[in-house]
């Protein structure tokens, strides 16, 4: 559409970031939602796996969603320097919304056997695709719009929707459950917050229908813009292909691993490991995440004074120093008697190398049968930190609690019913030894530290946000206009996608190898770790860019 088929009278910059904002804070809602209650979600479409097992395949459908990203990424940010920033985010906000609500209309594996998972992973693949081309869009769109000195800030509105989303996904949680109670909540009740997404997506449609395209845009279609080719201009050439790639791993690999550790790796870890009652856990996310929304705006602010690179850096570098004692320390505030127990007893599984596999079969068939698998799924289901110490070829498992050792059994050979009672009697006296030594079933409510909590999450939080606030501002400062959708998209997804998406599964899965509930913790670290050094290096300061400059 060109400047002079625009007749609709120009709107407000506030209403174009309510606008843009309001539809992007509803697809984060639809997201939000499924990592939430990825627990529930395993019980219902994967039943037939392990616990652990179960759990991981769950994390990984959550993470499939971001896995596809990058592709929508392509699809729309093509559309969207061709066709313009307005029709391209009311196809994404309305593909995310009716994938939404199919996910809660969904038969689960109990009704329908195998096609429910399969079923389920298209709906996030849909979803991942929408938000592919969501995001850049109403990040485009805002900064498009607003004048130079106030980008960071302005931008900063559409990246505290993560933080509305996650609120409102948290909100209707928690009010459904209290309405229904958590047996039915469990049972049926976890399909509410998905539907409600019909209601929402009418409401983001309705509102943005009223926007016009942005005047940058049309600028552009002035000047000729039948001669885009936006993959070639983004991608190959030097010019804007190098700042895709400085972007990507100077910015965005952080990002993804910072905030997804913060706001998920974190929840998973306290319902997971530290065992800490949903509820509470709903709660206390919903706490942090209503009281640090504002700073997204507040850093994105920041960088419009003193520079986008400077606050980024402090994101960084903050999670760095903060990400393993933060989380040794949300140990002891949130499972104290866990932390005892580890501290007094620790444990170790003596077992031959040889014999031991990763606890981790997404296809289910693998029989964990040898006395190390046996020992090893125990404590991996009950998310207890053990260590290793190699022993004798051929010997039998033995675990050791403090100074009380517990042999395992040896399953190879056994016919599945045998195989099923053996692992309930080595399950059985691991968990007998296992309260005998302090080790809870479940963190005490009682001796929950909340305000340690609280702070300690806060921590993450500001890194998080510093990292994410100035982050929109930086990536369409780095582009031109005739490919700036399609150039900050991709790296933009493929860091949230594919390192930040995968981050839950993927760590767990190092938990899982490793016997030590803080190990996955390295998967943060090392990507957060690498970007620091690119950014400090490769990253231009972009602060204050004339928009329609940039490239020539």
């Amino acid at each position: 559409m060109t400047a002079t088929k625009e007749t609709r009278a120009e709107p407000g910059l506030r209403t174009v970031v309510a606008a843009s904002a309001t539809g992007t804070a509803f697809e984060w809602y639809d997201f939000f939602v499924f990592g939430a209650l990825a627990t529930v979600i395993a019980r219902h479409f994967f039943a037939e796996a392990g616990e652990t097992v179960a759990y991981i395949l769950a994390l990984l459908t959550f993470g499939l969603g971001f896995v596809v990203r990058p592709l929508g990424a392509l699809v729309f940010g093509w559309f969207g320097d061709r066709t313009g920033r307005k029709t391209t985010f009311l196809v994404t906000i309305t593909l995310m919304g009716v994938a939404t609500v199919a996910i809660g209309l969904l038969p689960d594996y109990n009704q329908i056997g195998i096609a429910a998972p399969i079923l389920l992973l298209v709906m996030r693949m849909l979803q991942g695709f929408a938000l592919g081309g969501e995001y850049g869009g109403a990040v485009v769109y805002v900064a498009e719009h607003a004048p130079a000195k106030k980008r960071g800030l302005m931008t900063g509105w559409i990246q505290t929707t993560a933080a509305l989303g996650l609120i409102g996904a948290l909100s209707v949680i928690l009010i459904t459950r209290a309405i229904v109670g958590t047996e039915a909540f469990d049972e049926w009740g976890w399909r509410i917050p998905f539907l409600l997404s019909a209601l929402l997506l009418g409401v983001s449609l309705w509102i943005r229908l009223k926007l016009n395209e942005s005047p940058a845009y049309r600028r552009m279609e002035a000047e000729g813009g039948e001669r885009r080719a936006p993959f070639k201009e983004a991608f190959g050439t030097w010019r804007n292909g190098r700042f895709v790639l400085i972007a990507l791993f100077g910015i965005m690999i952080a990002q993804g691993a910072v905030w997804y550790c913060g706001y998920f790796y974190a929840r998973f870890f306290m319902e997971r490991v530290l065992r800490v009652d949903t509820n509470t856990i709903d709660l206390v996310m919903l706490a942090v995440t209503a009281v640090s929304a504002f700073l997204y705006v507040f850093f994105g602010w920041i960088s419009d004074r003193i520079g986008r690179k400077p606050v980024m850096l402090f994101g960084m570098i903050l999670a760095l120093i903060a990400i393993f004692p933060g989380f040794q320390a949300l140990t002891r505030a949130a499972n104290p008697a866990l932390a005892e127990a580890q501290a007094s007893s620790p444990i170790v599984v003596m077992a031959d190398p040889a014999t031991c596999a990763l606890q981790f079969d997404p296809i289910g068939k693998t029989a964990f049968a040898s006395s190390c698998d046996i020992a090893k799924n125990v404590l991996s289901n009950a998310g207890i930190s053990y260590s290793n110490v190699e022993a004798e070829p051929g010997s039998v498992a033995v675990v050791r609690i403090g100074s009380i050792e517990i042999p395992s059994v040896e399953g190879e050979g056994m016919d599945p019913a045998a195989l099923k009672a053996a692992r309930a009697g080595v399950e059985t006296r691991l968990k007998a030894a296992l309260l005998e030594a302090g080790y809870p079933a479940v963190a005490d409510p009682e001796r929950i530290n909340l305000p340690m909590v609280f702070g300690i999450l806060m921590i993450f939080m500001v890194a998080a946000t510093a990292l994410y606030g100035p982050q929109a501002a930086a990536l369409v400062e780095l582009f031109p206009t005739r490919v700036r959708y399609t150039a900050m998209s991709l790296p933009y997804h493929v860091g949230t996608g594919w390192v930040g998406g995968m981050l839950p599964a993927a760590s767990f899965a190092l938990v899982a190898w490793s016997g030590n509930i803080y190990f996955g913790l390295w998967y943060t670290l090392a990507f957060t770790a690498v970007a620091v050094v690119v950014a400090l290096i490769w990253l231009p300061e972009t602060k204050g860019r004339d928009m329609d400059a940039i490239g020539s």
